[in-house]
């Protein structure tokens, strides 16, 4: 019998009016389809039209959402550690606001962290996005994995985490660079991971806040400092196999006999 998780669904939106409902009820719909227990965090990173007001219609109707505000734009990954901070479940993972993710490609994989710590989700509907944006893409997948001697397939995904791994973490980046920032620390710590194949929707309304001048600036120091932290730190290399202790890894490594 597959062990029973609780589930908190991190939503970020910022300006997501045309957008958030959507993701809500998809969301939720996909709890009730799978029968997770679950819950969804959405995080209003300061918007300024009526996603706050349209959420908290929604929360009149359904006590599964909650919502966290911020008072100014803070980043999508200052949401997601926010989201972390005030989840309630013991499995996290961000799903944004603007509906380009049906939640089920996604929640299906639930079960692999009774095998692992991380489900790590790749698109393989690429086609979905234009070609400037998959050309980026790739480019930064091949930089990310060529750096750090990763074999990454996609690192900015809707990951889960079980949510005691990221209490480790000092370090939190605030731009879109978060989630490969954590996945590339939990892999040089050891932690084991599953990719999974998934479909990326597109999004119906809104202007994506990913490819700009401004959020390429932010990536580019957060690789510059995650650089210097796994090649230029002696306590980043010393904490390979530094696991939480209800870990899947942690128990897999020693019933391998790799840790005692």
């Amino acid at each position: 019998m597959m062990q029973k998780f609780s589930i908190s669904v991190i939503m970020p939106a910022l300006n997501e009016e045309k957008n958030i409902i959507a993701a809500i009820d998809n969301t939720l719909a996909v709890f009730d389809t799978l029968s997770l227990e679950g819950e969804i965090a959405v995080i209003n990173d300061g918007s300024a039209d009526k996603t706050p007001d349209l959420i908290k219609q929604k929360m009149e109707t359904d006590k599964r959402i909650r919502m966290i505000n911020h008072d100014r734009p803070m980043g999508i990954g200052a949401s997601f550690w926010d989201g972390v901070d005030n989840a309630n479940g013991d499995i996290v993972l961000m799903i944004p606001g603007d509906n380009e993710n049906n939640s089920i490609e996604t929640l299906r994989y639930v079960g692999l962290l009774e095998h692992v710590d991380i489900v790590i989700p790749f698109t393989f509907n690429k086609n979905v996005r234009s070609l400037l944006r998959n050309i980026l893409s790739s480019l930064y997948l091949f930089i990310i994995n060529f750096t750090f001697r990763t074999n990454f397939h996609y690192t900015n995904s809707t990951v889960i985490y079980r949510r005691s791994i990221l209490k480790q973490f000092t370090h939190r980046e605030s731009s879109f660079f978060f989630q490969t920032d954590i996945l590339i620390r939990l892999a040089k710590m050891g932690y084991l991971f599953a990719e999974v194949p998934y479909s990326l929707g597109v999004r119906k309304g809104g202007k994506s806040k990913a490819v700009s001048f401004s959020s390429f600036l932010k990536v580019a120091g957060g690789y510059l400092r995650i650089v210097k932290d796994i090649y230029f730190k002696k306590e980043e290399r010393l904490k390979k196999y530094k696991f939480s202790a209800d870990s899947i890894s942690l128990k897999r490594y020693k019933d391998s006999g790799i840790l005692q």
